[in-house]
């Protein structure tokens, strides 16, 4: 099995020089050739964000799948009547369920910490 990666960490060296790093990952900037070392960063914390994140996604997959069932029970059910509130319960995901819950992981995403690495 492979490694679990978490998201990418940017580094901006005090030169300016810009580079996407993984966690626990060393970098050599190749403008003024300062080492930036993501193994600084808390791993609790790291991880911490990464568990709070795909949270996030399993919450909004476990509805839709839970729509889904119940959508697709009825449908065999009740018939082709039930086609006209699948497109309602659709329209309403879609319109208001997901770009709220857009806006809650961008508004969680927006405070999440920096860290202020230091150069080895």
């Amino acid at each position: 099995m492979g490694r679990v990666r978490g998201a990418r960490i940017t580094v901006r060296c005090d030169c300016g020089e810009v580079n996407y790093l993984d966690y626990g990952e060393r970098w050599r900037c190749p403008k003024c050739g300062r080492t930036w070392d993501t193994g600084q960063i808390s791993s609790e914390e790291y991880w911490g964000i990464m568990r709070e994140m795909r949270r996030y996604r399993l919450q909004v997959m476990g509805v839709a799948v839970a729509v889904a069932a119940v959508g697709i029970g009825l449908g065999l059910l009740v018939g082709a009547r039930f086609f006209t509130v699948m497109v309602a319960v659709l329209a309403f995901w879609f319109l208001f369920y997901m770009p709220r819950w857009r806006q809650k992981v961008r508004r969680r995403v927006r405070s999440l910490p920096t860290w202020n690495l230091r150069p080895e």
